[in-house]
């Protein structure tokens, strides 16, 4: 390559690389097209596929204007200096909760920033961090490397202004301090201060150990800190409302900093759960997010759509499609965008250069599909062993399968995997509980004078469910169901 030539340089792995993918795919070579040549070749129907995704943080937040303003005139308090009452947020999921309370938390801190104002918002996902001890730390950890880069910035300014005092002492004229050794003082103070900031470890200490580390961090300079726990339900459901006690109440004791907290929750009566002292200062302020409808759904991806697709991609029913199955599940907008988000993805390895309404459909089954297999994965492990037994008996062609049939393979089960074995009645509270997530279809029916009994059926792909059932260790381990199948004619 001659040296008159641009090139563009990528360092990966230790080598350097100086590679044009247009170049690459114009080239070939006598072997033929590789694996991923004819997966490149086609045109790409996404612009900007992340704005489909949950994680992204639109500029613009269709239909919830109301919400966003209330947010904003609450914490506008921060701006001023002064603390803003605590917020909770309540929404199902897929109401824009966490994305309206990101995109406030984003303005307020632009605004800071102009006014230079001491205020910022630090985001907690308490269904990742979900421990009393994991919360403090991290937010332990944050505020402790601001307060390094702001001594360090300070002692740079320091520095600065000492080797100007020593040359004209009137330099030290409208600051605080009276003589260069006052300088001095004040940089050997920070250099010790900053020499204590440790980071706190992810495990080990005691957790009022972690809390005091976290005052002390949160409190060394002035500061509005707006803490954002999302999923709180689930920090309270794991660890009790410690946590919220102390973050709710630690202002009475700050000197430098004020603390306010926003709680985002799916659940509209966690709070019910909470200490009253608790509830009543961390639920200053309520906001409800109600259920997108269909039409709104369909603004937020028309709205999104612009940016993220190619011009022309999409046909005329895909976005009312996507909307109205999103409605169907509650008005779950963040349903809306996973379904037009898969559909562009399974029409892009099609290689067609348009989504349709069939491409929305088959992403409906394959994101239905996907959440069984999740669903299923997760269960415990004498959910799992039930929903076997309901499995092994449909794939011999078993039909109206009742409680008891189920109980008598799933005593054989247990007994081949050496488990526990439950009693039936909590058998059968298993079995409604499959029943609640969607995995079977149970229905009490009448059998006259015989009584009443549970009828069930699978609801999910008989195929995947006992892939992801075999993936289980234990389970997998059986290889002959047949004896199994017999079981089911013993007696109770």
């Amino acid at each position: 390559m001659s040296d008159d030539q641009p090139t563009h340089d990528r360092r990966t792995a230790g080598r350097d690389f100086e590679v044009d993918l247009d170049d690459v795919l114009e080239d070939g070579d006598d072997e033929g097209d590789g694996l991923f040549d004819n997966l490149l070749s086609g045109e790409p129907i996404f612009e900007n596929k992340e704005v489909l995704r949950p994680s992204y943080t639109p500029d613009e937040l269709p239909h919830r204007t109301d919400q966003i303003n209330n947010m904003a005139t609450i914490l506008v308090a921060a701006l001023r200096g002064e603390t803003p009452s605590n917020i909770l947020i309540y929404g199902k999921t897929g109401t824009g909760k966490t994305a309206s309370a990101k995109f406030v938390s984003q303005e307020l801190q632009k605004t800071s920033q102009r006014y230079d104002v001491p205020s910022e918002v630090q985001y907690i996902n308490c269904e990742v961090t979900d421990t009393q001890y994991r919360v403090l730390a991290q937010l332990a950890n944050t505020y402790i490397q601001q307060n390094r880069e702001w001594i360090d910035d300070r002692t740079s300014e320091l520095e600065d202004l000492l080797k100007r005092a020593r040359d004209d002492p009137t330099a030290l004229f409208e600051t605080e301090f009276d003589d260069p050794r006052d300088v001095e003082d004040r940089i050997a103070s920070l250099a010790a201060d900053r020499g204590e900031m440790d980071d706190v470890p992810m495990t080990g200490w005691p957790t009022d150990r972690v809390y005091n580390k976290f005052f002390e961090a949160v409190d060394y300079v002035e500061r509005v800190a707006v803490i954002m726990l999302d999923e709180i339900d689930k920090l309270v459901e794991k660890s009790g409302d410690d946590t919220l006690y102390n973050l709710s109440r630690m202002n009475s004791e700050l000197e430098n900093s004020r603390v306010s907290i926003i709680g985002i929750s799916n659940d509209l009566k966690f709070t019910d759960f909470l200490d009253p002292r608790v509830k009543s200062s961390l639920g200053e302020e309520e906001i409800v997010f109600p259920p997108y409808d269909a039409n709104q759904l369909r603004d937020i991806l028309q709205h999104r759509s612009e940016v993220a697709f190619k011009p022309d991609v999409l046909s005329e029913d895909v976005i009312p499609l996507c909307a109205a199955f999103a409605a169907q599940e509650h008005g779950d907008a963040r349903r809306a965008l996973d379904l037009l988000r898969t559909a562009g993805e399974l029409a892009e390895r099609d290689q067609e250069d348009t989504v349709t309404e069939a491409h929305v459909r088959r992403a409906q089954d394959k994101i239905e599909l996907d959440r069984v297999v999740e669903v299923v994965r997760t269960l415990p492990t004498q959910s799992k062993l039930v929903l076997y037994s309901i499995m092994v008996l449909e794939k011999n062609g078993v039909h109206n399968i009742n409680t008891g049939e189920v109980y008598n393979i799933y005593k054989r089960l247990c007994e081949e995997l050496d488990t526990d074995v439950l009693t039936q009645r909590r058998v059968t509270d298993l079995i409604s509980e499959l029943d609640m997530l969607g995995i079977v279809n149970a229905v009490v029916v009448s059998k006259g004078r015989y009584g009443r009994t549970k009828e069930i059926s699978l609801s999910v792909p008989i195929e995947e469910t006992e892939a992801v059932l075999r993936a289980d260790s234990r389970i997998g381990d059986i290889d002959d169901i047949s004896p199994f199948v017999q079981a089911r004619f013993e007696n109770s």
